[in-house]
């Protein structure tokens, strides 16, 4: 069994006022899919003769899929339309899915403190509801979250702060009080415009970007400043 979080010397700014609600971001952050992204990246530019290079992977993190494949046929070059290339994404990405898919270390600990304090949270990702729910769906997730919000569900994808400006709306609160949590620089971006306080958690393809306007950079979903933040007020 994982250890719990603790209660940490605090390290948030005097001007956070009480969190009220939270959302995720999915990719990268609750689940370990960007390694499946990339395999599936590998894979698809390895057949074409390119490379999936970390400038590539940097500008479509975090998009949603037609806009992240619009940028990799432009990046590479490439002859065919984004219909044709995200059908063949997607066939070798659940090829990969079944036997790499993994969640976050302190994932299933971070959603335990949350429910303790009685918070409301969803789920805000660029990808479309049927994978979402299918992520979810195979960790029994879907009923511990008041709300998902996908890249249907808007009409300008991250770094545009529609989406968690959504969420804010969904849930009832001012976007002040709502706590996101991102992987990505782009998620970041459309957090913090939609003046959410953010909490961003790199990994190892996303290390290098912009999160300059987060409310602080985790060392992961387990930093206890996190479990700090959740019981100021």
């Amino acid at each position: 069994m994982s250890s719990p979080l603790h209660l940490p010397p605090s390290g948030i700014p005097d001007d956070i006022g009480p969190i009220e609600a939270v959302a995720f971001d999915l990719d990268g952050l609750m689940f370990n899919t960007e390694e499946v992204f990339d395999q599936t990246g590998q894979a698809l530019l390895r057949s074409r003769g390119h490379e999936f290079s970390d400038e590539l992977r940097r500008q479509m993190m975090g998009r949603r899929s037609e806009e992240a494949f619009s940028i990799m046929i432009e990046f590479c070059g490439l002859a065919e339309t984004v219909t044709e290339l995200r059908a063949e994404s997607t066939e070798l990405f659940y090829g990969f899915l079944d036997e790499m898919l993994e969640p976050m270390p302190g994932l299933f600990e971070l959603l335990e403190a949350i429910e303790a304090r009685e918070l409301p949270k969803g789920v805000a990702t660029s990808s479309s509801r049927g994978y979402l729910e299918d992520i979810l769906g195979r960790y029994e997730l879907l009923d511990r979250f008041h709300f998902t919000l996908a890249a249907e569900d808007v009409t300008a994808g991250k770094p545009n702060p529609e989406i968690y400006l959504k969420a804010a709306e969904r849930i009832g609160v001012d976007p002040g009080s709502m706590l996101v949590f991102e992987d990505s620089g782009m998620g970041t971006e459309a957090a913090a415009a939609a003046g959410a306080v953010v909490v961003s958690v790199p990994h190892r393809h996303s290390d290098s970007h912009d999160f300059s306007r987060a409310t602080f950079v985790a060392d992961g979903l387990s930093d206890a400043r996190i479990v700090t933040l959740l019981h100021r007020g």
